[in-house]
């Protein structure tokens, strides 16, 4: 997810209202409380999209499903009606295994697997709020990507508790837990390193040091002395 979160005070809002708020703008509702949702950085839509790349081509012409934001997933605790839905999200990456959950609107109920790419100002939001409901509605796995740090963590459902399954760096492969015959190879999610980025582990903390090439100095143009005249 991506943009700030702004907290509305003294109303809880439902799907139906979502429903009738601006199409231009992009809004979350978590236990009706409204985040508004900014553009993402370019960084950020580089790496969403290499993901639903390879997953809409490990998925073709299989059950499950891939989508990407801006998608509407509604979460409802009493029942599926609009005025009784306070959590809806637009997760960066839902894949829905289940025909029955997808309608018109989106996706009603969990998806199998959500992936989310940070940023700086919905950190705390995706590791924290968007977790905490992921984790009570039933999304059986959770990624969440790191774009400064170059990291993928997944979490797994275990007895309706998240699990952190484990940490990966971007020259590792993923493997999913669900789907036992899909990997990526996460060099080919994050862009390369710029020149001179060298990346040395020690005891298992990452270590990364920008190598400084050193300036070069363009050669000064030679004078020429004057040509004086030859003596007789």
């Amino acid at each position: 997810m991506t943009g700030d979160s702004e907290r509305s005070v003294g109303k809880r809002y439902s799907y139906a209202d979502y429903l009738n708020w601006p199409n231009d703008e992009r809004f979350e509702l978590i236990d009706g409380v409204i985040y508004n949702m900014n553009a993402p950085l370019r960084i950020h839509q580089k790496i969403s999209i290499e993901l639903c790349r390879q997953l809409a081509t490990f998925f073709l012409n299989k059950t499950c499903e891939v989508y990407a934001a801006p998608f509407d997933v509604r979460l409802p605790k009493i029942s599926p009606k609009d005025g009784d839905i306070y959590d809806v999200i637009q997760p960066d990456i839902s894949v829905i295994c289940d025909p029955k959950k997808l309608d018109e609107k989106g996706c009603l109920g969990a998806p199998d697997l959500v992936i989310e790419v940070l940023s700086n100002s919905t950190s705390s939001h995706d590791h924290i709020r968007k977790r905490a409901l992921y984790e009570r509605t039933g999304v059986k796995e959770y990624w969440l990507v790191d774009p400064n740090n170059r990291t993928l963590m997944v979490y797994k459902l275990v007895n309706g508790v998240y699990q952190k399954l484990e940490g990966y760096y971007d020259h590792e492969t993923i493997t999913c837990g669900l789907f036992p015959e899909l990997s990526i190879d996460l060099k080919t999610v994050f862009p390369p390193h710029p020149p001179g980025y060298v990346v040395r582990e020690y005891t298992g903390i990452r270590t990364e040091v920008v190598k400084k090439e050193p300036a070069t100095r363009k050669k000064p143009a030679s004078k020429k002395k004057p040509v004086g005249k030859k003596k007789q």
